[in-house]
């Protein structure tokens, strides 16, 4: 079996390379006319120019703050990145529920509500 090679992407919040499996993907919406709303695109598979960043708030705002995001999508200066913000928080949400220990009474809880 073959290996597929590493690719490295250069976030463009902080300019630092690091596998492609470890940033995000994010591109101006196809369907946006405007060319101002910003998708996230964790699968890769959006049409058109994509743009690579870490995927925490932090740097979201960083390059915000360096207006890197419409530079490197070559879009209008004021993009909405809405999307890509409410994916984010989403996943750290999701990161912190699967972290909390559940309780042992809470699961024998729901198993004996099933029956």
């Amino acid at each position: 079996m073959t290996q597929q090679p590493i690719r490295y992407r250069t976030c463009i919040a902080t300019r630092e390379r690091y596998p492609d499996t470890q940033l995000l993907r994010i591109v101006i919406d196809p369907a946006d006319d405007q060319r101002r709303r910003v998708l996230a695109d964790p699968r890769r598979r959006l049409p058109g120019r994509g743009a690579w960043i870490t995927p925490d708030l932090d740097a979201l705002e960083r390059a915000q703050q360096r207006r890197a995001i419409g530079r490197a999508l070559r879009a209008s200066k004021d993009v909405d990145t809405g999307h890509v913000r409410e994916y984010l928080e989403l996943q750290v949400q999701m990161a912190e529920d699967s972290a909390r220990p559940r309780d042992c009474k809470e699961d024998r809880t729901l198993m004996s509500a099933q029956r």
